[in-house]
């Protein structure tokens, strides 16, 4: 069966991988074009073209796709079976969803309908669901749409952060890919509507980076690990923007099981917000509507991400 693949992180890469040492035949890889990036701006290929090259598989990188004749036609000429989509960051026009014999089939991290769109792994954990997974699908015309495959359930680790769930889905994407295509081949893939009961997971924008310490321990709890490592949730202290990268949400008894020499006499006096305790052996504790942030790792402005203990011996609040 001849496959054009199309993704770009590293999460994409996963399922070339896994596709290609199942002695597939990917006779092309499709990717976004080289960015700059860095303090020197250096350019900088995605994962896969970076495998892909590994391999010796032709790479395209078409700056855009829609209406693009030239890289059409291309696609045409190379009269794949089947055309994979993992984590591209591009739509499909149908001009190229038409091309396969077997069509387009994306991997995507959520188990659809719950979480359409370009991010469902930070919204899984933003939200604090407890489970999410991956869906394979036949692509249609729709933002993730089409009908499904098959699905995986997988557990959310309480703590777990997005890129810890990112690293473990993108292996089961890829192992799922794989069984996918077996399926397609043997005609034995089922064809399974989603249904209109469905979430969007649009982009993350930089203001929701921003704590809201009117919001909850375990929604900032959330927060934290939903945006790690993507940007960091960030906080204002002394003028200073402070990122947290780990936390915990305590509540009284496990805080003062922890931390027994804090003194908790007014506390419900204390803004949210505050920093209720701060010591470099120990830690730093915030306190939060409905409970208490233990921070775990942390990062100064314009300083580098580090264990909390490390930063308190160079910073005092």
């Amino acid at each position: 069966m001849n496959i054009i693949f199309m993704g770009t992180p590293d999460f994409a890469k996963e399922s070339l991988k896994a596709i290609y040492e199942s002695n597939y035949n990917v006779k092309a890889v499709v990717t976004n074009p080289d960015r700059p990036k860095g303090r020197g701006m250096k350019m900088i290929a995605p994962p896969v073209k970076e495998y892909a090259l590994e391999k010796n598989i032709d790479v395209y990188q078409p700056e855009k796709i829609k209406n693009n004749i030239e890289f059409i036609e291309n696609l045409k000429n190379i009269n794949p079976d089947v055309i994979c989509v993992v984590a591209y960051g591009k739509i499909l026009p149908k001009e190229i969803l038409d091309i396969p014999k077997y069509g387009c089939i994306n991997v995507h991290a959520s188990l659809l309908p719950k979480y359409r769109g370009a991010a469902p792994i930070q919204w899984a954990i933003l939200n604090g669901d407890k489970e999410t997974g991956i869906t394979t699908m036949y692509m249609d015309i729709g933002m993730d749409t089409g009908d499904m495959i098959l699905q995986e359930k997988v557990k959310i680790g309480e703590n777990e952060t997005t890129g810890e769930l990112w690293n473990r889905l993108s292996s089961i994407g890829g192992r799922m890919l794989v069984e996918t295509l077996k399926q397609i081949e043997t005609g034995t893939a089922p064809r399974i509507q989603q249904g209109e009961d469905f979430t969007m997971a649009p982009m993350l924008s930089k203001e929701i980076s921003k704590i809201d310490w009117n919001k909850s321990a375990e929604e900032i709890k959330n927060l934290i690990r939903g945006l790690n490592p993507i940007m960091g949730a960030y906080t204002i202290i002394n003028d200073k923007k402070i990122k947290l990268w780990d936390a915990r949400n305590l509540n009284e008894g496990q805080l003062i099981d922890k931390y027994p020499e804090i003194d908790l006499k007014g506390i419900k006096e204390i803004d949210n917000g505050s920093i209720l305790y701060s010591n470099s052996k120990k830690g730093l504790v915030f306190k939060a509507k409905g409970g208490f942030l233990d921070i775990l790792e942390i990062q100064g402005e314009n300083a580098k991400k580090m264990p909390i203990c490390d930063f308190l011996r160079g910073y005092s609040f």
